[in-house]
């Protein structure tokens, strides 16, 4: 396995695109075969990145969300195709806007005209992004219960207020990004009668030997481990410092399943490395059966969704179980079945069921289409020509 070309180019990154410092680790059954960490994790750049280095994982809480998700579902607490309104009462009733344009800014109000939803949401409607929600992490639903709750309300209470916020399409019908992830914690939540960061502890994190390296909310010590953060400026075509983003964290109290998790590259690289191997973590602790972690490699869109996911993802992928799945060989590297996401910040996961291979790659620049459109797909491929798949 020769890896110099997935090095050098994680190497050039900072003379070429302004990446300060980054983290890239690559398991294959269970063997971390690639760890390469570039740059630094202060403004100052005097202190190298290293292991203990911690970093906004933002989306990437999406794939530990779902697992938690199938967990129930293998426990025969939870069915995929339950309606949310069992679990969560207030999803019952949903209203649709009657008037919306994607290509437009902004989201409906609640007094915007709008019908009934015709189809009930279901688990899998959240998990493949099929709810018909929105993004809009500044609703008029949570800034009031953020005031009601004096910033302290929980994820279930949170969770309730999204609700009462219109559709933009019809369940079932139409891929589209969105807080459903945040929904499912609070379902989560309602099966496990535990709270969302206490699940994910007790059943996926202590499991596989990660002990304080994934966290919704730091303490004194942790964030002093933070990576340093940036913002790309498209006027300036430069990566410039900026405030740590907690947009996703609407309470003191809240724990979002779509973007919360805090936590080191190695800490995350094990959840990806036992998805990747049949649910089964590298000191033998197990958060999924295999027959389940194949689950997460079967697309679930079609028809206007697959078009929707087409153009967010690329012509290879559909979108499954809270992954992007690959459904052909059209662009790149990797088996039909590979799946994975990645976050706001720039961080990637890809797991391969197939091959049983894991990357991970952590940096931590917010609003930098490049990590996207260019980085991940470099790193997947090089990976993968370095292992010889």
């Amino acid at each position: 396995m020769k890896f110099e070309k997935l090095t050098d180019f994680l190497n050039s990154l900072e003379p070429a695109y302004g990446v300060k410092g980054a983290d890239c680790i690559v398991t294959k059954n269970h063997e971390v075969v690639f760890r390469h960490m570039t740059g630094y994790k202060d403004y100052e750049q005097k202190t190298p990145v290293s292991d203990n280095d911690m970093y906004y994982l933002y989306s990437c809480t999406k794939v530990i969300t779902c697992t938690a998700v199938m967990q129930l579902v293998e426990a025969k607490k939870l069915r995929l195709y339950d309606f949310v309104y069992q679990y969560l009462p207030e999803y019952e009733i949903m209203r649709i806007a009657e008037e919306y344009d994607p290509a437009l800014p902004g989201f409906p109000k609640r007094s915007s005209p709008c019908r009934f939803a015709q189809n009930q949401i279901r688990i899998i409607d959240l998990m493949a992004m099929m709810a018909g929600m929105t993004y809009e992490v500044t609703s008029e639903a949570i800034q009031e219960a953020q005031k009601k709750t004096h910033q302290k309300g929980s994820t279930r209470e949170l969770v309730a207020a999204i609700a009462t916020m219109p559709l933009v399409y019809e369940p079932a019908t139409r891929w589209f990004y969105s807080l459903a992830h945040d929904v499912l914690a609070a379902v989560i939540e309602v099966v496990s009668g535990e709270k969302f960061g206490n699940y994910l502890h007790r059943h996926i994190f202590a499991p596989l030997g990660i002990t304080d390296d994934m966290v919704f909310a730091l303490s004194t010590s942790q964030k002093k481990r933070l990576a340093a953060m940036y913002t790309y400026d498209a006027n300036q075509n430069l990566v410039v410092p900026c405030d740590y983003d907690e947009s996703y964290r609407f309470t003191e109290n809240y724990e979002s399943g779509g973007a919360g998790l805090i936590g080191t590259a190695a800490g995350y690289s094990k959840v990806i490395d036992a998805l990747s191997c049949g649910g089964a973590g590298a000191n033998g602790g197990r958060i999924l059966t295999e027959e389940t972690v194949r689950m997460f490699s079967v697309n679930v869109t079609q028809g206007q969704a697959l078009e929707d996911i087409n153009r967010n993802a690329g012509p290879e992928y559909g979108y499954g179980l809270g992954v992007r799945v690959k459904m052909n060989m059209k662009n790149g590297r990797g088996p039909i079945g590979e799946f994975g996401w990645g976050g706001a910040a720039g961080a990637y996961l890809c797991v391969d069921p197939v091959n049983h291979i894991s990357i991970f790659y952590a940096q931590h620049i917010m609003n930098f289409p490049a990590a996207g459109e260019k980085f991940h797909p470099v790193i997947r491929d090089l990976s993968y020509e370095a292992l010889g798949v």
